[in-house]
C-alpha cells in the first residue's frame, strides 16, 4: 500500500488479457489505474469498477499509448500520487514483480526503474534484434546505462516524466517508451535496470499485439535521428 506510487496500465483493445492483468495487478499493489484508449472490443466490460483500489479512466478514441499515459500522468497528479509504475495489459509484463520494482523506487525516489526483460523462446527473434539496435542508439543519445529502451515495465517520476510529455507533442504513441527514458536522462534523473522476466503470447493463447513492423519501425527510426541530432545539439543549447 501507497499513497504515493501508483500502478498505471493503459489498455487499447487488448481482450480478455486486459482482465486477467489487471487482477493480477491487484493481488500485487493496492492502486490500480485503467486508462481505455478508445477501445472498440468490450475489453472494459471485464473490469469491475467497484473494485477497491481500482480505477477506470475513458479516452473517447484512440491516441496511441503515450496519450493514454499522458492523461494518466495528469490524472495522477491531481490525485497527489508522485511515481507511477506503467506496465502493458497483454500480460507480458509480471505483474509478481510489481513490489519489487516499487521498493526500489521507494528507496530511491529520484530515480526511474526500468525492467530488464528476460526473454524465453516465446520472444520473437526479429523483435529481440530491433531492441538491441535501439537499446545501442539509445546509449549513444545519453550516454546513460540504458538496460533496455522499449521495455514498458517501468516506475517514473511522475513530475519529471509530465513535464517531458507535456513540453513535446512527441511520445504519443510506440515512441513514448524510448523516448522518455532519453529526455528523463537528458534531465539528469537516474537510471536503475532491475531483471524480470517477460512472456509472449501466442494469438491462441490470448495474445494481442497491434505493432506493425514496417510502419512502426519506421516511426521509432525516424524519432531516433531526431534524438541523435538533438543530442548533437545540446552542448550549445547548454
Amino acid at each position: 500500500m501507497s499513497s504515493t506510487h501508483l500502478v498505471l496500465v493503459p489498455s487499447y483493445n487488448t481482450g480478455a488479457k486486459l482482465g486477467e492483468t489487471i487482477a493480477e495487478a491487484l493481488r500485487h499493489w493496492q492502486t490500480v489505474w485503467v486508462v481505455i484508449d478508445g477501445s472498440t472490443d468490450g475489453s472494459d466490460a471485464a473490469l469491475k469498477q467497484d473494485e477497491p483500489g481500482l480505477r477506470v479512466i475513458h479516452r473517447p478514441t484512440n491516441g496511441g499509448k503515450g496519450a493514454a499515459v499522458l492523461d494518466g500522468l495528469r490524472a495522477a497528479a491531481a490525485a497527489g500520487f508522485t511515481h507511477v509504475l506503467v506496465m502493458d495489459a497483454d500480460g507480458q509484463h509480471p505483474a509478481a514483480k510489481i513490489t519489487e520494482l516499487m521498493a526500489i523506487s521507494q528507496q530511491n525516489p529520484q530515480a526511474m526503474i526500468l525492467g530488464l526483460p528476460q526473454f524465453d523462446a516465446s520472444a520473437p527473434r526479429i523483435r529481440v534484434i530491433g531492441r538491441r539496435i535501439s537499446n545501442v542508439l539509445a546509449r549513444l543519445e545519453t550516454r546513460c546505462d540504458i538496460g533496455d529502451a522499449l521495455f514498458g515495465f517501468r516506475v517514473y517520476p511522475l513530475v519529471p516524466l509530465l513535464d517531458v510529455m507535456a513540453a513535446s507533442r512527441h511520445m504519443r504513441r510506440y515512441d513514448f517508451d524510448t523516448e522518455a527514458v532519453v529526455r528523463l536522462c537528458w534531465r539528469g534523473v537516474k537510471v536503475i535496470n532491475h531483471p524480470v522476466p517477460v512472456r509472449y503470447f501466442t494469438a491462441a493463447q490470448g495474445g494481442v499485439s497491434h505493432f506493425r513492423y514496417g510502419r512502426d519501425n519506421l516511426h521509432l527510426a525516424a524519432m531516433h535521428a531526431r534524438l541523435i541530432a538533438a543530442a548533437l545539439f545540446r552542448p550549445f543549447r547548454r
